[in-house]
């Protein structure tokens, strides 16, 4: 017989395992917005009780990436693209600050961390893995905001980063996942920009950075206006 401290253990691996699960499934769109998650038919798919079910759809939950409705049924959080112009704009406020502050701070260790995450992205981007290269964007610039040493910055970063995600993902599908080579440059002029202490530069750069983003991801919405209204346009 498991003792109590084994149980929670078992419980919490659990947890973390369909947790791990259902989130990547859901910022790689393979459950798209709006999707069921029924505890049910997910215990029997996972093997489990509905308790680290249950607690899993508690913590996604928590990061906005599904949603219980009135009827107390849950399902994946459909996309509100009616609040992106508010979205950016505190998405380019964070580049911004938290590039400049990283050329204020910058080190050696710091610097390290920044570019180990530039080569998981070029990687991602040469390998077509849409899932990489959106985990190592976050990681990227979730490292310059670490960097600048503001941890209020850094939490609040990192949930706007992870709120885009989906958004990304869907842009990322027009270009058949084949990334345009900017990017990664981008990236490099950024790094090289913090090295160097230039922190205007760095703030010009977070500020292009930005706004080539917004301005492709609007235009993807623009174009795909059906499918924008199908999952989530208010």
């Amino acid at each position: 017989m498991q003792n109590d401290t084994e149980q929670v253990r078992v419980r919490g691996s659990g947890t973390q395992s369909v947790y791990a699960a259902l989130r990547r499934e859901i910022l790689s769109m393979a459950l798209e917005p709006g999707s069921p998650l029924d505890e049910v038919r997910l215990s029997e798919r996972f093997k489990m009780s509905r308790t680290p079910i249950r607690e899993a759809l508690l913590r996604l939950s928590g990061e906005g990436l599904v949603t219980t409705l009135p009827n107390r049924n849950t399902i994946v959080a459909t996309i509100d693209f009616a609040s992106l112009p508010t979205y950016f704009e505190a998405l380019t406020l964070m580049y911004r600050v938290t590039t400049r502050g990283a050329a204020e701070r910058r080190d050696a260790g710091g610097m390290a961390t920044i570019r180990a995450h530039q080569r998981d992205f070029a990687d991602a981007v040469t390998a077509r893995d849409a899932y990489a290269m959106i985990e190592a964007n976050r990681e990227f610039h979730v490292a310059i905001a670490e960097l600048a040493g503001n941890a209020y910055y850094t939490t609040f970063f990192a949930r706007l980063l992870d709120e885009g995600r989906r958004i990304l993902r869907l842009y990322y599908s027009t270009f058949d996942d084949r990334l345009p080579r900017q990017y990664v440059d981008e990236h490099e002029d950024m790094i090289a920009a913090i090295e160097a202490g230039d922190i205007e530069r760095a703030d010009r750069l977070a500020i292009d950075h930005a706004a080539q983003i917004v301005r492709q991801i609007q235009d993807y919405v623009a174009r795909d206006l059906d499918r924008s209204v199908a999952i989530g346009l208010a």
